[in-house]
């Protein structure tokens, strides 16, 4: 039986992959590095063997699945090739996978991950669902009906896809690495529509995307009269948000969801918008969201004793600021503070102003050193070229992040993309001692 190597099984969509063929009975096997990575969690739990990169991991009867991260010299690549074995790079065996189901690619500059968790949730208790949720999370099913699953835009990636439907939340400017400006992000999400096969749900609140010419009906959701799905009536209590659904102006039904914040009313209504389509029974569409849990590393809280530590995925300025508004309306009698770690050199360069902007809706703000990429190097860039556009912010490290405790009734907000994590734990080590 052919067995399938994950060469860096530990990536936050190939983890999900290969946990779902694993569930769907292939034999799966991959290699990555020894640091510890939240993503492989599951892949222990299936008891899926993950090695040290070695050469002689590579054997005759294998299918290679490359994660995009690793070069064509890579010794196992290198050593697959020869040995003449299939090689495939992730995103290339995922659009092939997806056709054998009713596949719905979640898509956007922001809010992929959570929309994906949430129709996931949704759609799961309707019909057999597999999924691949780029926090690390995936499921297979063999007799599976739908597949659900992230598509990302960076290097275009996403053109490997052609799914039945694609959800796309919104269109912003980010990895500047690699994208020229917002019309070049524009042009890759246009080229992504012309792929979708049977329908696009698409935020009509979105300037860019209202624009967005496709093949086949595109629906509109958001806050705005003019489109298809129109939430209004929206009321936040402790226990979350409640708001009202119109369908082309005739009310449809009442949703509750545990979340908060404009951002995930919205990513709500694109998951509603999509299972009305689809036919599926209100009472479970209501059911599900009441119950999401959420996604890894999306406003993930913890309660020590006054303060709540939220651990969150924000790196780019509109997410932040849907962040900090969340916590705001969530706790609205507890300060806010921000510990932000910026995520590659580019991006905190492109974005200084608007990350200061943003970053100066919070109560306080604390900085962490810039955690950069391989690929790029850091130029002239520090982080105190952003703590000088931030008023009274702080330069904080892991050794005197104790100054944190000076904040009492106060909501912690971890943020970033990198190793921003270690600072937490950092911080609770201090409290623990």
């Amino acid at each position: 039986m052919t067995t399938y190597h994950f060469v860096g099984i530990k990536g936050t969509g190939m983890s999900p992959l290969a946990q779902i063929l694993h569930d769907m009975n292939y034999n799966v096997q991959g290699s990555d590095i020894k640091q510890h990575i939240f993503t492989q969690q599951a892949l222990e739990e299936r008891n899926i063997a993950i090695s040290s990169f070695d050469k002689e991991n590579i054997k005759a009867d294998q299918v290679i699945i490359a994660g995009n991260a690793f070069p064509d010299e890579h010794k196992e690549i290198v050593r697959a090739k020869e040995l003449g074995l299939p090689i495939y790079r992730y995103h290339h065996f995922l659009g092939e996978f997806v056709k054998k189901f009713t596949s719905v690619a979640v898509t956007g500059s922001h809010g992929k991950t959570s929309t994906t968790g949430l129709l996931a949730h949704v759609l799961e208790a309707a019909n057999p669902t597999s999924y691949l949720i780029g926090d690390g999370s995936g499921k297979g099913m063999e007799n599976s009906e739908y597949f659900v699953f992230e598509a990302c835009e960076y290097r275009r990636h996403f053109l490997s896809y052609e799914p039945s439907y694609a959800i796309m939340t919104n269109v912003d400017f980010d990895h500047p690495d690699y994208f020229k400006d917002v019309n070049d992000v524009f042009d890759a999400f246009q080229s992504m529509a012309l792929q979708v096969q049977k329908g696009i749900i698409a935020c009509g609140d979105d300037p860019y995307l209202h624009q967005m010419q496709a093949k086949v009906p595109m629906l509109f959701y958001g806050m705005n009269d003019n489109n298809d799905f129109q939430a209004g009536n929206i009321q936040v209590s402790p226990e979350g948000t409640t708001f009202d659904v119109f369908v082309r102006n005739s009310f449809y039904e009442t949703f509750s969801i545990p979340g908060f914040g404009k951002h995930n009313v919205l990513n709500a209504l694109a998951v509603i918008a999509l299972c009305h389509y689809e036919q599926v029974e209100v009472s479970i569409i209501q059911q599900q969201l009441k119950s999401f849990k959420g996604v890894k590393r999306r406003f993930s809280e913890k309660v020590v004793g006054r303060q709540v530590l939220i651990d969150d995925y924000a790196h780019h300025p509109t997410e932040i600021k849907a962040t900090i508004e969340s916590a705001k309306q969530k706790y609205p009698d507890k300060e806010v503070v921000a510990i932000f770690q910026p995520h590659t050199f580019t991006r905190t360069q492109t974005f200084l102003n608007e990350f200061a902007d943003s970053l100066s809706q919070a109560d306080a703000v604390y900085l962490c050193d810039i955690f950069g990429s391989a690929r790029e190097n850091a130029g002239d860039l520090r982080i105190e070229n952003l703590q000088e556009r931030i008023q009274n912010s702080h330069i904080i490290s892991e050794d005197t992040i104790d100054c944190l405790t000076g904040h009492g009734n106060s909501v912690l907000l971890f943020m970033g993309a990198g190793d921003i994590q270690k600072y937490q734990k950092a911080y609770e080590s201090q409290l623990a001692s």
